[in-house]
């Protein structure tokens, strides 16, 4: 007898849907799996096997082939075990195939018949949904996280044996809950505040217009002068998620399996930051299944990167068509994947190998050519992409002793939320959300000038060599500086500002 079932597979964040048929027929008993099916799928025949025993059911001892279609895409991990199984006791008259037509089906079986947790579930209910699928059966252990997907019934299951009686209408499984993303945003007390910075005035002024409009930021100097304290403290002034974000967020995390299972989906902005001897395929994603590393696990987030030039020269030059275009695509043997990668790099780096190049305060004891060999690590075209260049000196016995009154991030958290908000409100026709994504036609739409900020940036691009990514960038800073100020039109005053953050070129660089 034949039986099909619905499932779902994944490429990249996007889920597809796959077609579970099982034949049983008379013959030498035997277990075939086709349709271009991984390692992990052909071992679930013995899952599957002891968990219809162990959950009171007859394994046929009959000829068993199942297809999984369609047959020109690989197919990875354990998800399928529950939909296999249940085509097996369908096809072996145990169950009726019409009770489990209309749902898709996904969970991965222990041996004593549970139904153990998966990745990527939210991504898989968010595609079916878009493609008018209405009922699914899932692991216990996912309940959370598809519990933030309205407008589906979604019935979570612990056994085997449990689907099977919910199914044939003997036991009652409830419909998950579905829970409003405002009811879990909470006020958590802030441990990384910049009230606890002391000094560094520029720094944080940098860092809030960083904030503000989304922008890339390189923070250069001595070993100790709270560079990556101020990094740190950079996730306490961004804007608060948004739901639409915070579930672009936790698709990516539930793929990689990152995703904390009692919360369900992310409430704060990701922080990443991977040490400095990760390999390209860790900050890039892929490996035999694409998988998002990460420069996509830090979507909608920061990715900080401390000691930028001790990174591998391959692995920083990936960062430049995410930091470009905020995507990055995967290419691998198997698949081809694109994911999200739209984030806000934060870097630090010491000015030279003993960190004293340029100090106001320590003496600098490298020769000029380990200089020029440090900072080289650091290529202009990935330079070119960070828009803030800001030096961080040493602060003084005074400013750590001195109980100064600094500004918290609450505070500064008003004024980027307000600059977001104007900026939300400009591009609420379009795809983009902050000044730093602007492409050449919003751009000349939104950072016109008159002739005397065009006089300085001519004087600032001639001098400085600016390429004309600077030049653009330059005004996408001016934009937000001016949103920070509440002007609706970028001012001197603002693009001083903007290419004064783009002076150290010269001094390190030339």
């Amino acid at each position: 007898m034949l039986a099909i079932l619905n499932t779902f597979g994944l490429s990249g964040i996007d889920g597809y849907k796959i077609k579970v048929e099982v034949d049983i027929n008379q013959g030498l008993p035997g277990y075939e799996i086709v349709g271009l099916v991984g390692t992990s799928i052909k071992e679930s025949k013995e899952r599957i096997k002891s968990a219809i025993k162990n959950s009171k059911y007859q394994y046929p001892i009959l000829k068993i082939i199942v297809n999984m279609a369609p047959a020109d895409t690989k197919k990875e991990g354990p998800m399928y075990d529950l939909p296999i199984a249940l085509g097996i006791l369908c096809a072996s008259d145990q169950l009726p195939v019409d009770r489990v037509r209309d749902y898709v089906v996904l969970g991965e079986l222990g041996l004593n018949g549970t139904v153990n947790k998966v990745n990527g579930i939210l991504p898989i209910l968010i595609s079916a949904k878009q493609m008018g699928l209405t009922k699914f059966i899932i692991p216990k252990g996912n309940e959370k996280e598809a519990s933030f997907i309205g407008g589906i019934d979604i019935y979570p299951v612990s056994t085997l044996a449990e689907a099977v009686g919910f199914l044939l209408g003997e036991v009652d499984v409830p419909k998950v809950k579905v829970q409003d993303f405002k009811d879990i945003l909470h006020n958590t007390e802030v441990h990384n505040d910049f009230k606890y910075v002391r000094g560094q005035s520029i720094a944080k002024r940098a860092l809030e217009i960083a904030a503000a409009g989304g922008h890339n930021v390189l923070l250069i100097g001595p070993p100790g002068s709270g560079k990556t304290m101020l990094a740190k403290a950079f996730p306490s002034i961004l804007p608060d998620l948004t739901f639409d974000e915070a579930l672009e967020i936790s698709k990516i995390h539930s793929i990689a399996g990152t995703l904390d299972s009692r919360m369900g989906i992310l409430t704060k902005r990701p922080f990443r930051s991977p040490h400095h001897t990760a390999t390209v395929i860790a900050l890039t994603g892929g490996g035999r299944l694409a998988k998002p590393g990460e420069i996509s696990l830090a979507h909608n987030g920061v990715l900080f990167l401390d000691e930028m030039p001790e990174y591998n020269r391959n692995s920083l030059e990936t960062l430049r068509q995410p930091l470009e275009d905020g995507v990055i695509t995967i290419s691998r043997l198997e698949a081809t994947v694109e994911y999200p990668a739209n984030f806000t790099l934060i870097a630090s780096m010491n000015p030279c190998p003993c960190g004293n190049y340029g100090s106001s305060t320590k003496e600098c004891k490298c020769t000029p050519q380990e200089i020029r060999k440090y900072l080289g690590k650091l290529s202009g075209p990935l330079m070119d992409r960070i828009d803030l260049h800001i030096e961080v000196d040493n602060v003084n016995y005074n400013d750590l002793r001195i109980e100064a009154n600094e500004e918290p991030s609450c505070k500064i958290k008003e004024r980027v939320d307000r600059a977001r908000a104007i900026q939300l409100e400009r591009f609420k026709d379009s795809s983009n959300y902050s000044n730093s994504k602007m492409d050449d036609r919003q751009i000349r739409k939104y950072c016109k000038i008159d002739d005397d900020c065009e006089e300085l940036l001519r004087f600032a691009f001639e001098k400085n060599n600016l390429s004309a990514r600077g030049y653009n960038r330059i005004l996408k800073v001016a934009r937000t500086i001016a949103d920070l100020a509440g002007s609706p039109d970028i001012k001197d005053i603002h693009v001083m500002e903007a290419i004064s953050y783009r002076s150290l070129d010269n001094k390190y660089w030339s």
